[in-house]
């Protein structure tokens, strides 16, 4: 890890310690040259996991559309950023238990609607009518039943 005030490329961890969450791992770090403290986040990735979309293209998992989406159905929603990092990870844990190296689109908008049934019904409600692309006011009557 490089000092980001002078670039030295030898930095020493100094303490560390597990977010409340457990998701990730906040790193305290010291520069050998000059002496500057700085912290760094550590978080678990998904890696070689490919996106199957549903006109059967394939490409590599990226975080941020997940993030993208949940962002959009929690928008004016009440939530802390340890809550909304910690539902990302319970969606990334979901995907990852699949133990596939390909995991369908389909598959990824349903581990985030349970996670968002969980999280917040309003959010979830928000994302299904544009995932499921509610056609009219009973599709949307019925799935607000089933909660």
């Amino acid at each position: 890890m490089h000092c980001p005030v002078c670039n030295h490329a030898e930095t020493k961890v100094v303490d560390s310690r597990l977010s409340p969450d457990e998701t990730s791992i906040r790193r305290r770090r010291a520069c050998d040259r000059c002496q500057y403290r700085f912290s760094t986040l550590e978080e678990i990735e998904l890696l070689d996991i490919t996106v199957v979309k549903r006109d059967g293209r394939h490409e590599a998992y990226h975080r941020e559309k997940i993030e993208r989406g949940l962002k959009k159905a929690l928008e004016k929603r009440p939530y802390t950023e340890s809550d909304f990092r910690l539902l990302v990870h319970t969606i990334e844990r979901d995907i990852q238990n699949r133990s596939s190296t390909e995991i369908r689109s389909a598959d990824i908008g349903e581990a985030v609607m349970q996670a968002l049934k969980r999280f917040d019904k309003v959010a979830y409600i928000r994302f299904a009518s544009v995932y499921r692309s509610f056609e009219d006011v009973q599709t949307f009557q019925n799935e607000l039943s089933g909660l």
